[in-house]
């Protein structure tokens, strides 16, 4: 009964209103109301204003808002860690990824996992990583994989790869045959780079600050798909992880030398989390997947 207190009392906080919130719910509003009014009761305190035209939250409401949350967070990892089965004849995962790991990284992973375990459904999403610490920490994601400037100190990480860009050129390009090239080659390049809102993009402009590279950015994308497209049909270069370039053939991935653009992929989840045998079987799997890429 007190889960569906607090489920009620959470509707009617979210969408500030008796009415959407049992539309949301798909009660009556009268049942919801007095759901609310009994939990009211047995508080002694008044959590919603109802004056108005748009209900709001008392200073009472504000606080046990907290608590409401963090217990409706537990209610449901109590319900995944009944329905866990330890032999993984079913079950569920939801994870998600920055977006360069899904060109090279989440499709051997998916593969090797769905292959050991094809009765667990995995959801995948490509967001950036402050948006993924964010919902690891409202439970709305199992696992994330990013890289290790962890924001929060309530997201624990684990070591997973240590990526390496490189600069990325197509085969018609004048430096396709090279292997490496020294930092100061950059400055005379023309480059087509992820826009600043990645995170790489934000690596890579640190990177030339630091090392006092100055190369020419003649254009942005906010996709990697495009950014590939660009390189394979022109001669402008970018630069990616070199793993990226191995997975196209018209592609070629140029070491830069002798200071290496280097950054280390981090599994993250919620600290303290529940830990479903889904979980626990996908890193399992994304370990072994990486150090297999890391050696190859």
């Amino acid at each position: 009964m007190l889960a569906r207190h607090i489920q009620y009392f959470l509707a009617v906080a979210e969408h500030h209103s008796f009415t959407r919130a049992a539309a949301a719910l798909h009660v009556s509003q009268p049942a919801l109301s007095q759901q609310v009014r009994q939990l009211e009761e047995s508080l002694g305190a008044q959590l919603f204003d109802r004056s108005g035209r748009v209900t709001r939250l008392t200073d009472a409401g504000e606080v046990y808002l907290r608590y409401a949350r963090r217990a409706s967070q537990e209610l449901q990892e109590g319900k995944r860690a009944i329905h866990d089965l330890g032999d993984l004849s079913r079950g569920s995962l939801r994870v998600a990824v920055t977006p360069t790991f899904t060109t090279y990284l989440i499709g051997p992973l998916v593969e090797a996992f769905h292959h050991r375990y094809p009765n667990i459904t995995l959801t995948v999403r490509e967001i950036a990583e402050e948006r993924m610490e964010d919902l690891l920490l409202a439970d709305e994601l199992d696992l994330g994989i990013a890289f290790e400037e962890v924001h929060s100190q309530d997201i624990d990480s684990r070591h997973l790869l240590v990526e390496t860009l490189a600069l990325v050129v197509g085969s018609g390009h004048p430096l396709a045959g090279t292997r490496r090239v020294g930092l100061e080659a950059l400055n005379d390049e023309s480059l087509i780079l992820l826009s600043a809102e990645f995170a790489t993009r934000e690596q890579i402009d640190r990177y030339c600050r630091q090392h006092g590279v100055r190369p020419r950015v003649q254009m942005e994308a906010n996709a990697i798909g495009a950014v590939i497209e660009v390189v394979r049909r022109t001669t402008l270069s970018t630069l990616l992880p070199a793993t990226i370039a191995q997975a196209h053939a018209d592609l070629i991935a140029i070491e830069l030398d002798p200071m290496q653009l280097q950054r280390t992929a981090v599994l993250m989840q919620r600290k303290g989390a529940y830990q479903t045998s889904a979980a626990r079987a996908f890193i399992e799997v994304a370990v072994e997947v990486a150090a297999r890429l890391e050696k190859a």
